[in-house]
């Protein structure tokens, strides 16, 4: 019996978070929105659940194995960017991690919510290499 090839294991990985992930409500505009507002706990339990089994899992991981991890500072961008995070999650009714399941569940609007990501993405990459001149190459000698 051969093995299944690394890109077929992740894509049907993903199949699989994307299918719970709708299946759960976290695709549902409504569903986000009654999580927020404290109006339906189930959902806030399910995330608090998944944040608390990975915080277990990193804390294993940094035990076992030691990883090089290096600190992440905090800088005056940290809040715009979470403002901007967290409206275009209101928006969109979901975070960035549901956008191909909205997508895959025919949710046009969920392009916006894409564009929106790549758009951030792109503005952060161009201002960090600005901060910090990652854009300049070495000269060459």
């Amino acid at each position: 019996m051969t093995a299944i090839p690394m890109p077929l294991r992740l894509l049907a990985l993903g199949a699989l978070l994307g299918f719970t992930l709708s299946h759960v409500g976290f695709t549902s505009w409504d569903e986000v929105h009654a999580m927020f507002v404290f109006a339906d706990l189930r959902m806030f339990l399910t995330f608090a659940l998944g944040v608390g089994g990975l915080a277990g899992a990193f804390a294993w991981i940094r035990r076992r194995s030691a990883p090089n991890w290096p600190p992440r500072p905090i800088h005056r961008g940290t809040l715009a960017g979470s403002v901007l995070f967290g409206v275009g999650w209101a928006l969109a009714g979901g975070c960035p991690g549901v956008v191909l399941t909205q997508l895959g569940e025919g949710k046009l609007y969920a392009l916006f919510a894409l564009a929106g990501i790549a758009l951030g993405n792109g503005l952060y990459g161009a201002l960090l290499e600005a901060r910090v001149r990652t854009d300049r190459q070495p000269a060459a000698g």
